[in-house]
């Protein structure tokens, strides 16, 4: 993987503006997306990133599989009252979209590493599976290619869905004014259409309880609904004690039982049900167990929040948040892959159990944030 470069169009910001991506540039007029150059990587590293998730999608699996055999909510701070929700989700095989696995080359091992799994509510999936795809066919036509079949797994794994979805309509569902969100739901919300199924778009915060169902804004009981909303905040809506009460027991997806996986104790569980895993970092809860190399992570940190960086045991790099007070996990520090353009991490797409489509975030530190850019590839050989 190498970064190469282009000369962008002057007018490339409407061209992504016309296509619908109108978060492409911050309010302070720092590019998220990046248009002039991109990352190069040959179809062998391609197949290794499709290897590497696929395998990491059974494994993690198995993990969610070993938590609830044995009752180990407690290591990630899941309140008791959900306890069996998440049980009966995983035991009703609750249907699942999508998810997308955070890798690093690491540089030093020559290997890909996993450092945590977006499980829940990841984004950029727009970006990845629209945007990047629109940006080739402008520079490059049908000359080159890239790892992405985001959109039509997408389109696949609902109409895969569709038979099991309870009602007429299946609702979407993220919180009001964030661009950023309603863009990707919208966007999951299109493909759900092509694939035949009626669809309704309502915010968090206009969800109702009429005592029995959830309801919509016109009354109509709520069968079926993708939220762009973390599990962990839910729980914590006062609507959410209802959730297990619910007479129409609606299909939530994501369902609750990725909250186990979208939470960062699950990289401690893998690496005790998988010691010295190829693809895994040493991991262990709240100590670093005598790694003096290591980050340590709150459970439930959300965009590079509250995350440090210790190298021979002292501090090298923070960041600030409102998290922590739910525990800690401690992880092996990788050596991220790093250009004169800054350091990358690698976002690899599961959809409807397929590996499927690879994003690369960029970022001037180690630690990545939602201020890292985006950078769109092209699979090529050298």
């Amino acid at each position: 993987m190498r970064i190469k470069y282009l000369t962008a169009d002057a007018n490339w910001q409407k061209r992504l503006e016309d296509n619908g991506f109108g978060f492409h540039t911050d309010e302070n007029n720092v590019p998220y997306w990046i248009e002039h150059y991109y990352y190069s990587i040959e179809p062998a590293f391609a197949d290794e990133i499709y290897n590497a998730t696929t395998e990491l999608w059974q494994m993690c699996l198995e993990a969610v599989d070993h938590v609830i055999t044995h009752n180990l909510f407690d290591q990630f701070q899941i309140p008791i009252f959900f306890h069996d929700h998440i049980k009966q989700s995983w035991e009703n095989d609750a249907p699942s979209i999508y998810g997308r696995f955070d890798f690093v080359f690491d540089e030093k091992k020559q290997q890909l590493k996993v450092l945590e799994f977006n499980a829940d509510t990841p984004t950029s999936l727009y970006e990845t599976g629209v945007t990047q795809w629109q940006w080739m066919q402008h520079y490059f036509g049908e000359r080159k290619d890239q790892f992405n079949s985001v959109h039509d797994q997408l389109i696949a794994s609902w109409r895969d869905l569709k038979p099991y979805l309870k009602g007429d309509t299946l609702h979407f569902s993220c919180m009001r004014e964030t661009l950023e969100d309603l863009t990707n739901i919208e966007y999951l919300r299109d493909t759900a259409i092509q694939a035949g199924i009626n669809t309704k778009l309502i915010f968090i915060d206009d969800i109702g309880w009429n005592g029995v169902n959830f309801t919509d804004l016109e009354e109509e009981t709520i069968t079926d609904i993708f939220k762009l909303y973390p599990w962990e905040w839910l729980v914590y809506e006062p609507f959410a004690l209802h959730i297990p009460n619910d007479e129409a027991q609606a299909n939530w997806i994501e369902p609750s039982w990725k909250m186990i996986l979208s939470n960062k104790a699950i990289m401690a569980v893998l690496w005790k049900l998988y010691p010295n895993h190829r693809l895994l970092l040493e991991t262990y809860f709240d100590t670093p167990n005598g790694m003096r190399d290591y980050v340590k992570k709150p459970l439930l940190s959300r965009e590079g929040a509250n995350v440090t960086l210790y190298q021979h045991g002292a501090i090298v790099e923070a960041t600030p948040g409102d998290y922590g007070e739910e525990g800690y996990i401690c992880q092996e520090l990788a050596h991220l892959h790093q250009e004169s353009t800054g350091y990358s991490i690698i976002g690899s797409w599961i959809i409807g159990q397929e590996s499927c489509g690879i994003t690369f975030r960029e970022s001037n530190n180690r630690i990545t944030t939602d201020k890292s850019r985006f950078i769109p590839h092209i699979i090529e050989e050298s």
